[in-house]
């Protein structure tokens, strides 16, 4: 089962990032903690944050597992690596600036998005938690996907709402392209929306360039 993702900027602004292929759904990994001890090694750091070879691994098997299931091919391991490791990194950089900013998200915000994802699957929270777990996720780990994702789209909505305005003359050119088969709102929704995705990538590419970043798998090291 694929939880939905959340959504920003009221339905607009995805948490997309500009490598954004992969979907960041934290998928459990039973690793053992002699298996982790051998795999943690600094595959990069954020701001004098270390990201971890175990990190990496269970984000990659995650990646792998949802591309499979979609039945898309991989690309060369190298290459995926290198693409989830840039996610991980620029996911890194955000929260950074969410705890700056003081951004938290409460038990009581969570558990009613939880409860809304569930319900919006035709679940109760009990059913919910045996599809993850026939998934191989927990309830746990997806609390802390969840989690994260309301924590980034209250720091999308603070960084790039602003920077999102719509025109009159931007809604009636676009309805003339889609030869009057949207009503008003429908266009205005359309565009905002472009014009958001447009908005976050530049910020994240933004961010991504001032941050300090010691890639050491890039590196070789």
């Amino acid at each position: 089962m694929r939880i939905p993702r959340l959504a920003s900027l009221g339905a607009t602004l995805g948490l997309a990032l500009c490598l954004g292929v992969l979907p960041f759904a934290a998928q459990a990994q039973d690793y053992q903690p002699v298996q982790r001890q051998s795999l943690d090694r600094i595959v990069a750091v954020v701001n004098q944050q270390a990201i971890m070879q175990s990190q990496l691994e269970e984000r990659m098997a995650q990646a792998r597992s949802q591309l499979a299931a979609r039945g898309q091919q991989l690309p060369p391991e190298a290459m995926l690596r290198e693409q989830v490791l840039e996610q991980i990194i620029v996911e890194e950089i955000q929260l950074q600036m969410a705890a700056d900013a003081g951004l938290s998200v409460d038990d009581t915000a969570l558990n009613r998005q939880i409860r809304e994802i569930a319900e919006s699957n035709g679940m109760t929270l009990d059913q919910f938690a045996d599809a993850l777990e026939a998934d191989g996720l927990t309830m746990s780990t997806v609390r802390e996907e969840i989690r994260r994702e309301m924590l980034l789209r209250e720091l999308h909505q603070r960084r790039i709402g602003g920077r999102v305005n719509v025109s009159e003359r931007e809604v009636e050119r676009f309805m003339e392209q889609q030869g009057g088969n949207v009503s008003r709102e429908q266009a205005r929704q359309m565009v905002f929306q472009r014009k958001a995705n447009e908005a976050l990538e530049a910020w994240l590419q933004e961010i991504r360039a001032e941050a300090f970043v010691d890639n050491r798998l890039a590196e070789g090291r």
